[in-house]
């Protein structure tokens, strides 16, 4: 398939081999040191082209900046926001690093050193003043790099991916903050004129943008269900209407509680407007800084000083906390938090299943001193839980 010639460099002898491609055409590589070296590049090409791995060496020299523009655009099937934030990791973090690097020329060891320097806040970014990511971003960052590379080795650009099996920071979950139902209903109260959607929040589930999507239509008021089929997210200042996070309609019921004052937040509404606010526009999320929020949690923990700090989202978890305490199984509240499935569900909130875990603990107990307690009085194991008839005097 190929040929291996020496020739004469002012670094002495080299060696060059010749060869031609899949498609016929001629190839040739110079540089060797050695002719074993040489052979040994030569029989790796027979191989490769044998098998039908074969990578043509130019094709690598297109720039990672040039495969990322591509993949950015390709990524039509995304919800806005998820694409926002690879668009964002792509432009702030990936593209000043790798957007002038030919694929062929990536190293695992050069994308090691850059997921470090992420971490560490010393990586070549676009903003003025760069600080340490936390392990989600750092995580992103790398997540749309390797998926760019993984593009190149699709279009046989590259053999591997250079990219893959980095050591990566650990993401540390951050604790949630469970409401009582007495704490509930004091936000709820502070919160004036945004309690009912406090309420709601909390002994629903819902996200903020499924709530804040809710129309007229989509209330059940005689079964006292929740149609959840649109999500309205903020991405790059403006509000998005969607589908739901799993791209699936559920149906969550409310307690009887809610009833009353759902109804009258759809008074005078039609069927299209939306059930919290104005009707015609959706609320904005409150922030973290300041706002009608923020002032309620502070006006709350005046007067109750155990009260946490619940985000917004918070209020999600405290959902799902009085439904777990309220005895509702797994899947019960898999379904009205629309996780993907229970095992998922079981893993966010498996904190708050350690009373299950005390009950295990209790019939092991029980069980083995069913089992035991015969042996120490040298019964058989199956006879010794059955009652002993005492003679009769």
């Amino acid at each position: 398939m190929g040929s291996i010639e020496p020739y004469e460099s002012r670094d002495g002898r080299r060696y060059r081999v010749r060869y031609r491609d899949p498609d016929r055409r001629s190839r040739e590589k110079a540089g060797f040191t050695t002719k074993r070296a040489a052979e040994e590049y030569l029989a790796n090409v027979t191989v490769a082209a044998t098998r039908g791995e074969y990578v043509d060496p130019r094709a690598g020299r297109t720039t990672i900046g040039e495969l990322g523009s591509a993949w950015i655009s390709s990524r039509v099937n995304m919800k806005p926001s998820a694409l926002a934030s690879l668009e964002i990791a792509w432009r702030v973090y990936v593209e000043p690093r790798w957007g002038g690097t030919e694929v062929a020329r990536v190293r695992h060891s050069d994308v090691q050193t850059w997921v470090s320097q992420l971490s560490a806040g010393t990586a070549k970014t676009t903003k003025k003043r760069p600080t340490p990511l936390g392990a989600t971003s750092v995580i992103r960052a790398h997540s749309v790099l390797a998926a760019v590379i993984d593009v190149a080795v699709k279009d046989r650009r590259l053999t591997v991916n250079p990219a893959r099996d980095i050591a990566l920071p650990r993401k540390t979950r951050k604790a949630h903050a469970y409401l009582t139902h007495t704490q509930v209903e004091a936000l709820a109260i502070e919160s004036g004129r945004h309690g009912v959607l406090v309420r709601f929040l909390c002994y629903t589930g819902l996200r903020w943008g499924e709530a804040t999507a809710l129309r007229v239509r989509d209330l059940d008021m005689l079964r006292r269900r929740v149609n959840v089929v649109e999500n309205a997210v903020r991405v790059n200042g403006r509000i998005v209407v969607g589908t739901p996070k799993s791209h699936r309609s559920r149906s969550v019921p409310f307690p009887r509680f809610l009833a009353e004052d759902l109804a009258r937040a759809c008074e005078g509404k039609s069927r299209e407007q939306l059930v919290f606010g104005n009707g015609l526009t959706h609320m904005q999320q409150p922030t973290s800084k300041g706002g009608w929020y923020v002032a309620a949690i502070a006006r709350a923990k005046a007067t109750d000083p155990t009260m946490p700090t619940p985000t917004i989202h918070d209020l999600r978890h405290t959902a799902a906390s009085l439904a777990i305490s309220a005895g509702a199984n797994v899947k019960a509240v898999q379904r009205m938090l629309g996780h993907a499935s229970a095992a998922m569900t079981l893993d966010v909130y498996a904190d708050l299943f350690d009373d299950d875990l005390d009950a295990v603990s209790t019939a092991l107990d029980d069980a083995r001193s069913a089992a035991v307690v015969g042996d120490m009085w040298g019964l058989d194991p199956a006879s010794a839980a059955k009652p002993v008839a005492l003679p009769r005097k």
